[in-house]
């Protein structure tokens, strides 16, 4: 069953491809999926990553080169040696470069149709709604549940979906917390666990090449909903474990408790949790 794209239609009709862009794109353009009424969705998106680590290495260079129009990439880090190992967006001649930096230049390398907005800051809740509020669809690549929680309140608000995804060694989850059509982050993990039971990648290492398959999915789900094909992963919750290369979708149902809802937006304060830091955004 295929789902309706979010994309204004207006802003379609506003689309044009290039020659260079329809060869650019032309195994999408021979997809009865895709075609050329699908690739002007695609370049009249606009999507924001929160997070230039781990997932948005892939995340950003696949959305650049599907043609997604406009890719906002919100990071405050710089380049480190113990990035290169999983962020590869970033190369050895980057560290020490901000992320932003680095990342913008890949993508722009990739293809340059693609317009780049760079936010080189946190994310908090004085900034989070005004960063959000002119893309279409958010990507949550962060590793700390201050951001996570963040994210979602500010989608919820604003009725944007947050295409979701984690990663903790070899094991990863992505999921799409769409609040005018499912469940959301906050129906998932009502309360954010003890830091003992949640240590960053920083603290419990992992795997280089998982973040490269997790994003990969996130940046699919992203595509789909773009396109208005397929069925999303909202309200399923999709696991892997690349130990056995095992694959497992679980539902996720709105829980009663949550007050954090679209209906109850006019009520929804967009906070920082107490108690909690962010030290930086990415995996």
């Amino acid at each position: 069953m295929s789902s309706k794209t979010l994309i204004n239609p207006a802003a379609i009709a506003d689309v044009s491809l290039s020659h260079e862009e329809v060869q650019r794109y032309s195994r999408h353009l021979i997809m009865p999926e895709v075609g050329m009424e699908g690739q002007k969705k695609l370049k009249a998106a606009s999507v924001l990553l929160i997070g230039a680590g781990g997932l948005g290495s892939p995340l950003a260079m696949y959305l650049a080169a599907a043609g997604i129009g406009r890719i906002g990439l919100v990071d405050y880090d710089v380049v480190d040696y113990t990035n290169l190992q999983r962020q590869i967006i970033h190369g050895t001649k980057d560290v020490g470069r901000p992320k932003l930096h680095s990342a913008r230049d890949r993508i722009l390398d990739i293809n340059p149709h693609v317009q780049v907005d760079t936010y080189e800051v946190p994310l908090t809740s004085d900034n989070a709604l005004e960063i959000l509020a002119p893309y279409d669809i958010i990507i949550d690549g962060t590793d700390n549940f201050p951001t996570r929680y963040l994210t979602n309140d500010a989608c919820v608000l604003l009725g944007k979906p947050n295409v979701y995804g984690s990663i903790f060694r070899f094991e990863g989850m992505v999921s799409v917390f769409h609040p005018l059509q499912g469940p959301t982050y906050r129906d998932m993990v009502p309360e954010p666990p003890p830091a003992e039971l949640a240590p960053s990648c920083a603290e419990a290492g992992v795997l280089g090449v998982l973040p490269g398959i997790v994003g990969s999915i996130q940046a699919l789900e992203t595509i789909k909903i773009i396109l208005g094909i397929g069925e999303p992963l909202i309200g399923r919750i999709l696991s892997v474990d690349t130990t056995d290369m095992s694959f497992r979708t679980f539902k996720l149902r709105p829980d009663p408790a949550n007050e954090v809802t679209y209906a109850n937006r006019d009520r929804i304060i967009v906070q920082e949790l107490e108690g909690l830091c962010a030290p930086g955004l990415s995996h």
